[in-house]
């Protein structure tokens, strides 16, 4: 390991403030999805009941995520476009609930929708996904500033239009951290200061440059905010295999494994038991 990567991986980061609850990102977390849409690419359908949702819930915590990512709109390429009160009808009770019943999780809610925001913020979400950089909807921002939760910011292109366009990039790290730079600025003005960056991994990017992301992992973050790095059944993986979103857990395991290693703090997965595995193999080696 080269000194430089020795210094980066050495980073301490404060603890997230997560609607009061101190989230410690010395190690690494794990954050289970949770989808409550009909067409998501590989579990659509199948948790967008409160039922189902809960006992998902339930799994997810129990194969060691300490975050639930609960989101009501799927964001793969052509899928059904929903309106922000459309996502609030999907999500109902589903935030609240589990709130109830598993009082120590933490729930992130991936919208990019002002209103869905002040909704789950009333529901009880502690953090803020938001795949658009706060570029879909104006009002996004103001919302998180108002509900001081944590917010991460990923890169992705400035429309919901041209979010899945793939774009040519000469240096791919370079320009993402060009955004990010911008960004945080534009959120540190807004008093946003719990901050988590994500790369954005199958939004906009072709296989290569995507391949490049995760050699180059350690240059994202600046060594001042924690990274987020979600892969789980990603097209970049599954399509050069020619194999199935639901049949590329071994390779995911050792990309995952690849960026933890450079600094990665927080997984974002469907797969919770196997990514555990894979977090407790870095912590006993590292």
């Amino acid at each position: 390991m080269s000194q430089n990567n020795h210094s980066f991986l050495s980073s301490n980061f404060h603890s997230i403030n997560c609607n009061g609850k101190l989230l410690d990102l010395n190690l690494p977390k794990i954050m289970g999805i949770l989808n409550l849409t009909p067409d998501s690419f590989s579990d659509g359908g199948k948790f967008n009941n409160e039922k189902s949702a809960l006992l998902h819930a339930e799994k997810l915590l129990k194969e060691g995520a300490e975050i639930i990512d609960i989101g009501a709109q799927s964001t793969r390429p052509k899928a059904e476009f929903l309106t922000s009160g459309e996502e609030i009808k999907r999500i109902g009770k589903v935030i609240s609930e589990i709130k109830k019943k598993f009082p120590e999780a933490l729930i992130s809610l991936d919208t990019f929708y002002a209103e869905t925001v002040r909704f789950g913020y009333d529901q009880g979400i502690d953090i803020v996904n938001d795949i658009s950089g706060g570029q879909f909807d104006e009002d996004l921002l103001n919302a998180v500033s108002e509900t001081r939760l944590p917010y991460v910011l990923m890169h992705v292109n400035p429309t919901y239009e041209t979010m899945h366009e793939k774009i040519i990039f000469d240096d791919i790290a370079l320009k993402i951290n060009l955004y990010f730079t911008k960004k945080i600025q534009e959120l540190l003005e807004r008093g946003i200061k719990d901050i988590i960056l994500d790369p954005g991994f199958g939004f906009g990017k072709k296989v290569k440059d995507q391949m490049k992301m995760i050699d180059e992992t350690q240059f994202f973050g600046f060594g001042q905010f924690p990274l987020l790095v979600g892969i789980s059944r990603k097209s970049f993986i599954y399509k050069p295999l020619g194999k199935s979103p639901l049949d590329i857990n071994e390779e995911t395991q050792k990309l995952h494994l690849r960026v933890l290693k450079q600094g990665a703090k927080i997984l974002r997965v469907h797969d919770v038991s196997e990514a555990k595995k894979t977090v407790d193999e870095f912590l006993k080696n590292r």
